[in-house]
Order: C-alpha cells, then structure tokens, then sequence
C-alpha cells in the first residue's frame, strides 16, 4: 500500500510532476530556493530543477506577481509563493486590475498560480492568520481554490497549474502536517469547480471549505451520537461555485449551516446564502445560519483567538438550533 504524505508534501508533490511534465512550469517567491519556503513547500525543487526555474525573490509582493504575469503571457507557467498569503493584499492592484482583466482587455490568457499558507488556529496573530479570500472573490477573471485534504491539494494544485487563468490557491496552514492522505495512482487531478460531499447526511447540511471542513466533520459526528444526520459539503473551489453540489444538498436536507473562517461580515457565507435563496428557498425548512469568525482582527492570545474562530461547539450549537425552528 502507497504510504500516507501530508497535506504539505502532497502540494510539493504536485507541484514537482508538473515542473517534470512541462519545461514551462516555474517557481518564484520570497526564500522559496536554498531555504525551501517559509514552511518548506518548495524544499528540494531546487537541487532538482535549478535556480533557472527556482526563482528566489525580493520581499515585493506587487513586483513579483507582475513578474510572473508577464512570463505567463510569454508561454511560461509561473507558481508564484507568498510568504504569507496576508501579504496578497500587496499585490491587490496587480492581480484585480491587470491579471484579472488581462483576457478580456488584450486577448492575453495569464495561466499563473499565486499560492501560499493561510489561516489561523495557529496562534500567528493578525499578519500571518488571515483568510482574504472574499476579498478576491467578486473579480472576474480570477479563479479561488482552498482545498481540505491532501489528495485535493495535490489534485487542484496540478490543475492550476495548467489551467490557462490565473488561480489563487490557499493552504491552510493548520492542515500543513496534521493532515494526511494516500494519493491516488497515475495523473491525480482534481478539477477546478467540484464541490465534494465530505460526509452523506439527511437532517442539515454545512457547507464549507479549508479547515473548517474538519470543525463540520467532528461536529457532525458528535451529532450523528444523538441521532442527528449531517451532511458536509466541502466547497473546494471557491470562486466558480459548484452551484449544482450546493442546490442539491439544500434540497435533500432542507436545512443550511454555512461555516467558515473568514470574518462573518462579507464573507463567502453572505453570497452562498443570496444563491441559495434565489435557487431553493422553497426547499428551506428554515433560515440558512452561518458559523464565522468575529469581526476582529486575530488576536495572538490562544484563548482570544479561540473565541474569535469558528470552534466545533459552535457547529453544534449551530445545528442543533437549525433543526429546532
């Protein structure tokens, strides 16, 4: 039996069978060479490939994403890291305002990932435990994707790579090497758009995405104790939806929890539930709630930053009160 890798070396991994596959495929980012990444996603790739195609960076987040988006319209296919995916709101301008736009004002397609470790859970405090997925998510032109497992990390992140738009891939941080998987033989490729049912259910439905599909995942177990059935949608691709998974798990459980770790106010959970209403509400026994972080800023006290995140007695709570209206 294959053995198990972890959530980080599966990124590595896909990463590395698309640099082996195609010429065109390269690295570039802050200490991504010698050093291997802040936390080592590109440990190795280096020695392997050379600093031809391993591109250390300066710390100019603006500068390299233009970078990268010229080398995408030149054929090359760049896997930009940063850092700290907090650190994307530097490059904002560039990516919203020209690589978004670029198809569309100039025919010119920009196949780039920008790629890096997100989220909290971890104590990293306000700069290094953001979620600012939402902040992209109403651009056209841009795709989003924030994978829960290993195998969909490898998967999705091979997609990216070859798709020919510029793809924004979170990864949780917290699922760097606690989580775990077994990859599938052969070319393993999660296609971009696909929702996955993580966990079959009759009486709720939480959706959601990245880490919190784990908080669900342990909620709905809990629950299933007191003979309550919960279905878990992980959302997998953030921005196109997976319109199609959403209606039917509405439809097949009549009730919605939205759950994720983005601040609560403008977050995804505000768009699934518009969706929602517009496509099923007359499957809806009752309002869609939502699970989200406070509005704050992260604090970096570990019983703060608990309160402020989505915990899994909050997931309980949560459903518990959607099967009592």
């Amino acid at each position: 039996m294959a053995n198990e890798i972890t959530f980080l070396e599966a990124i590595r991994e896909g990463i590395d069978e698309e640099m082996a596959r195609s010429p065109e495929v390269f690295c570039m980012g802050e200490d991504i060479g010698a050093y291997g990444g802040a936390f080592k996603v590109t440990e190795g790739l280096l020695a392997k490939y050379g600093d031809a195609r391993v591109l250390d960076t300066p710390i100019s987040e603006a500068g390299f994403v233009g970078a990268a988006a010229g080398a995408a319209h030149m054929g090359m296919r760049p896997v930009v890291e940063l850092q700290f995916i907090d650190f994307i709101s530097c490059a904002y301008d560039m990516l919203t305002n020209y690589v978004a736009t670029a198809r569309y004002r100039a025919f010119l397609p920009c196949p780039m990932v920008v790629r890096g470790p997100s989220g909290g859970y971890v104590r990293g405090g306000p700069f290094h435990s953001q979620n600012p997925e939402a902040a992209f998510l109403h651009t056209p032109g841009l795709k989003i994707v924030y994978p829960s497992t290993a195998e969909d990390a490898k998967g999705l992140i091979k997609s990216a790579i070859r798709d020919d738009d510029c793809v924004l891939f979170f990864e949780h941080k917290y699922l760097y090497r606690r989580v775990k998987g077994v990859m599938p033989a052969g070319d393993h490729v999660v296609p971009i758009g696909k929702a996955r049912v993580a966990r079959e259910g009759t009486d709720a439905s939480i959706i959601t995405y990245a880490a919190t599909v784990h908080k669900a995942l342990e909620a709905a177990e809990q629950l299933a104790a007191e003979g309550i059935s919960v279905e878990v949608l992980d959302l997998r691709s953030l921005l196109p939806l997976d319109d199609e998974a959403i209606q039917a798990t509405v439809r097949k459980t009549h009730r919605v929890l939205l759950l994720h770790e983005d601040t609560r106010t403008g977050g995804i959970a505000g768009e699934l539930c518009a969706r929602i209403n517009e496509t099923s509400f007359a499957w809806l026994d009752a309002p869609v709630l939502r699970v989200a972080a406070a509005d704050v800023p992260l604090p970096y006290s570990p019983p703060l930053e608990d309160y402020v995140l989505p915990q899994v007695a909050d997931v309980v709570r949560a459903v518990r009160h959607l099967l009592a209206w």
